[in-house]
């Protein structure tokens, strides 16, 4: 009895051994398995007009009487919005703003060298998706100065407002960009690619394409995405 109690103990204690065994090569297996990853990045670029623009325009008229001063400003002003509709835009997308009035005798501790008390400063703001035309009509502003209306033309801002509606097409690019790169890789390190482990949506930027072209806009999208290799 006592060999018989001997085999089977030493049968239990060898099975143990191999369940033993094959636990720790699996464990070193996923060990290594989890290091074996490669993180890449995916860009999507797209270059797109502006489809929508701000256009502020002010000017400035000097005076002694403030309703004379007041009508010549309505008269100017009706002229720059006359030359506005002339070349392609509307009413509906023309706004003019209150005039303000600087009177130079009303800060006691300045010295009025002008001759004139008053200034009258009106402003005119453009906002319409026609992109062309506002270009248009900004290349002609010397029409005004002809008629001796100085216009101070305030920074034209051009902006893309259907971005929401590219997303979804850019990231699935970018993605597929950065596995392009994941595979790559995987070829030169003599591997094939896993499942995806980890993916992190990159920032939405839109940008002027260059300071001489603020109306063409350029999108981009960048995607970190981590993939697992196997051997």
């Amino acid at each position: 009895m006592e060999k018989g109690n001997r085999i089977i103990e030493a049968a239990i204690v060898a099975l143990g051994l191999v369940v033993m065994g094959y636990c720790l090569k699996a464990g070193i297996d996923n060990f290594v398995n989890k290091d074996r990853q490669v993180t890449v990045k995916g860009l999507s670029e797209n270059e797109v007009p502006a489809n929508t623009v701000t256009w502020p325009l002010s000017f400035s008229q000097q005076g002694n009487d403030l309703p004379t001063l007041y009508q010549s400003v309505n008269k100017t002003r009706d002229i720059i919005v006359r030359f506005i509709k002339d070349n392609g835009l509307s009413e509906d997308e023309i706004t003019m703003n209150s005039p303000t009035v600087y009177d130079r005798n009303s800060n006691m501790w300045s010295e009025n060298k002008s001759p004139y008390r008053y200034q009258m400063t009106a402003s005119i703001t453009v906002k319409t998706k026609k992109v062309d035309e506002v270009r248009k009509a900004s290349g002609k502003i010397g029409e005004l100065l002809n008629q001796g209306i100085a216009i101070d033309e305030g920074y034209i801002n051009y902006d893309f407002t259907e971005f929401q509606e590219m997303k979804l097409k850019m990231m699935q690019e970018a993605i597929k960009n950065a596995e392009q790169a994941a595979l790559q890789f995987a070829e030169n390190s003599n591997s094939r690619l896993g499942g995806i482990m980890q993916a992190t949506q990159g920032t939405f930027s839109i940008e002027d394409r260059d300071e001489t072209t603020p109306y063409i806009k350029k999108l981009r999208v960048v995607t970190t995405v981590t993939y697992s290799l196997k051997d």
